[in-house]
This record gives C-alpha cells, structure tokens and sequence, in this order.
C-alpha cells in the first residue's frame, strides 16, 4: 500500500500487539479471508464453514466485533474463495460448483449488500483485489485439474473495469515459447502432458502504487508474473530458483520422527522449491520488492501425485552425490522428509541427484525489476516458532511453519510484514523498513491454521489505532490486535 500521509501515522510499539478482540464464526472453513470498509467499519469474512457466505462484521468496537448480516453465495456456485472492498463495493470471487468451469465475480453495495453485478471469469477465482485507484477489479484465475486430472483448466487473470464492468481474461499463451529459458531457471511446467497454459496456477495479486502493475505468484510453477493492467498482457514470468539447505542459516529439521526438533544440520544437495503463496509489495528508495510467504504446495490427486518420503525403496540416492546415502535415508535424518519426484534426477539415468521438497520455510523479499532475491529469513520463522512453543513438529517432514499469508504496513516510520504461519497457528512481525535487511520484532500465538493476514492503518481504523486481523480457517475465529502507542 502506499505510505500514509505523515499527519496520519501513530507511533506504536510493534512489540506490543496484543489480541482486544475474536469472534468465532462457526467451525471449519468458517473464517478464511477478510476485508475491511473504512466507510461503513464493517469487515467482510469468507466463510465456507455449514454454508457458503460472507459474513458481515461490525468493527466500530473491534474489542466487541459482532456480525450483523451475512451474503448468501449459494445462487452463485461453489465456495467463496476471496473478497475486497473499495469505496462502497465488495467484489467476492467465487468458483463454480464444478470447479473446472469459469467461476464469477459478484459485486455487492457494501452498505445495503444489494447486488451490483455478477461478471463470469476464469476457473477457479482464487483471490481477489482492486487496484489500488479502484478503476479494476483482477482474479487469480488458479485452473486447477479435476482428481483424475482429466481436466484442467487454463491458468488465467481476469481485468474486471469497474466504470463498466466489462472484462477481460488472459492466459499466458504469448509467454510459451520462453519456456526453456524459464526452466533452467526453476520454473516448473510438470503436470500430465505438460501443457504451459493449462498447467500454469495463478494464486495471489499483488497491485503496484500507480494502479499500472501486478504482480501475481504461480504457486506450483515456483514464479512471479508480472502483468501490464491497462494493456491485459503479460510482461514476464521471474523463475524463482530454488532455497539450499547446504547453506549456513539454513538448517532444517526434515523428520517428524525422531523426538526432537533441532535445526543444527546442513544437507548438501538438498532445496526447497519456494512455492510462494501470498505476495505483498512496495518501493523503498525508487526500487519496487515483492514480498513472498513461501508455503509450498504439492500437487497431489488421484491421476497424479508427485511426492514421495526420501526413505521410499523407490527413492535411490545417487551415491557420488550423497555418499552416506544409507544413513540420510534412517527417519532420524532425511527418510521423513518429503519430496518431489518431478525433480532431482538432473543426468536421466534413474536416481536422485539432488532432493527438493515443497516450500521453502521462509519469507523472501525480491527486486521486482530484475528478479533477483535479497532478502530471505533463512530458518528464522521455524526457531522463533519453536521458541515460543508453537512449532509443530509434526510437520517437519513436510513444509516447517507454513508461511502462507502475508501484509504489509506502516506504522509510525516503520514498514512492517506480517506474516501467517499456517502450521505453527501463529504470525510474525518484521521491520522491512529497509528491505534488503529485514528484522525481526516478535511471534504472536493465533487462531488454528491462520489463512488470513489483513493490516488495517491507523489512518483507516475505527480506532485511530493500526490493527492486525487474522482469520484462520480450522476453528473459524477472526483475531483483532492493537499495539500500544508510544
């Protein structure tokens, strides 16, 4: 977002942010995502828990958030999937009820609720978001296969114009025959038939300060791209390689299974595929970043799987590349840890070269021009969980933490991240002030599995007061904090 007007902002400690307010919104599914009206201080919740709806949240007393209404989705398709708000229209993006055909945006009044349009978009609305001038609406258009993965969709955006709601879905056809050259970079194409359009999963938007630029993670492809708003085409896809836990800082603990959790070991010949989820962005000195929480994600059905534990019996170890390959393979070292087999066995001749499992445990900052990382929080995230006794060690061989969520704020003269932790059922603020060295403040406990960060400045809050909202799907209650003021 861009920076607030300097009479706006309030001096806060970011050390001090404590929970004034939850609400429990019905179990499983039942809060995921959330928006808030500056006009109307209502906070709009996706809620997919007994029926598909957006719930309607008085926050004029976030210590005292209640629900006052809600929007049945049922007429439209299938689940809710995302929602945002800019100045009087709520726009929820909702996915058929078979998920492999288009789904639709439907644009509500946020005061009365009242339909204003519905407008057809790809398959799979994923997320949604308005630019930050209010002119678009835009989906990440995720396209996912069906179970037998007979069908799959084309992975697209959709650019809604709001003064006419005309749209606009674009898929990444004119990008294809860059393909190798992405490739040799980390971008992975690797689904049945290997087709780029179709196998292409768009997951989150970021929107540049002038409204003129997205920014859009391809989760599973292990990318960014980056779209031209007012011209609907796509600019580039940036590869965003792969994390080395050979490296110094980046010590993971990969077994659920050995009665403890420590991250002290190196292993060579051993990534993490990035994978982001959300995206955040902003410009520091002329220079735009990008900000990525790097959950990971497998892609795991019935006509197709691509993970296997590193112990399998059909997971052989090349043993120039791993010569105590017996010993790495024991539940107490990598045996546990799951990989990818769409990956590693870079000469063709059978086994594994090189091992890389899903996410990369971290959040990462990139220069948006060139692509280049400069920033990313190694092991931190999995310490500090495991510090405050909320890291999971049953989620060790798979992805750590889960950074899933991410925001962006200020407060005071500081810019922060936020970042939710699915599996620690926590968040972490960082001072990305500077962006190429971020620093990190403090961990908070949350809700179960948290799938959504929102910051709220103090220039908009109810209260004056900046706020952090999380929503987290697995108990279905949304969680209000408020720091202190300096």
């Amino acid at each position: 977002m861009p920076a607030e007007p300097l009479e706006n902002l309030v001096n806060e400690d970011l050390t001090s942010y404590q929970e004034i307010g939850s609400l429990g919104l019905g179990g499983l599914g039942a809060a995921e995502i959330t928006a808030y009206d500056p006009i109307s201080k209502r906070l709009f919740a996706v809620n997919n828990g007994a029926t598909n709806k957006i719930d309607v949240i008085d926050l004029s007393n976030p210590d005292r958030a209640t629900v006052i209404n809600s929007i049945p989705l049922a007429p439209y398709g299938g689940f809710v999937n995302s929602v945002d708000v800019y100045d009087g229209k709520l726009a929820a993006a909702i996915e058929s009820t078979n998920k492999q055909a288009n789904g639709k945006v439907v644009v509500f009044n946020s005061a009365t609720l009242a339909e204003i349009k519905v407008i057809e978009v790809g398959a799979l609305p994923d997320m949604i978001t308005f630019t930050k001038d209010g002119q678009y609406i835009l989906t990440a258009n995720e396209g996912e296969p069906n179970d037998a993965y007979t069908v799959d969709p084309e992975g697209t955006v959709s650019i809604i114009k709001v003064a006419d709601y005309s749209v606009r879905t674009i898929n990444f056809s004119a990008l294809e025959s860059q393909l190798a050259t992405l490739a040799a970079k980390g971008f992975r194409i690797y689904g049945p038939g290997k087709s780029f359009i179709k196998d292409i999963e768009p997951e989150y938007i970021s929107i540049s300060d002038d409204s003129k630029t997205a920014w859009i993670t391809l989760q599973e492809n292990n990318a960014i791209a980056e779209l031209d708003i007012v011209a609907g085409s796509f600019r580039k896809i940036m590869p965003l390689g792969f994390k080395n836990y050979g490296q110094s800082g980046n010590e993971i603990d990969p077994s659920d299974q050995d009665t403890k959790i420590e991250f002290n070991t190196l292993y060579n010949n051993v990534f993490g595929v990035y994978q982001p989820d959300g995206i955040a962005q902003y410009t520091y000195n002329g220079i735009t970043y990008l900000l990525t929480a790097n959950e990971g994600d497998a892609r795991e059905y019935a006509g197709f799987t691509e993970m296997r534990r590193t112990g399998a019996s059909a997971v052989i170890l090349d043993p120039a590349k791993f010569p105590t390959a017996t010993t790495l393979k024991t539940n107490a070292q990598l045996g546990r840890l799951n990989i990818t087999t769409t990956l590693g066995d870079t000469d063709s001749d059978g086994d594994f070269d090189a091992l890389y499992s899903l996410g990369a445990r971290s959040f990462s900052v990139w220069n948006a021009l060139t692509g280049d990382q400069v920033y990313d929080s190694k092991n931190e995230l999995d310490k500090k969980a495991f510090e405050i006794q909320v890291y999971d060690d049953g989620r060790s061989d798979d992805k750590g933490t889960e950074p899933e969520g991410i925001a962006i704020g200020r407060v005071g003269s500081k810019q922060i991240a936020i970042i939710g932790l699915e599996r620690a059922d926590a968040f972490a603020i960082y001072d990305i002030t500077n962006p190429t060295a971020p620093v990190f403040i403090k961990m908070f406990k949350t809700g179960d599995a948290p799938e959504g960060v929102l910051f709220i400045p103090a220039s908009k809050s109810p209260i004056q007061q900046s706020l952090i909202v999380v929503s987290s799907e697995n108990d279905g209650f949304i969680k209000i904090y408020k720091a202190n003021k300096l």
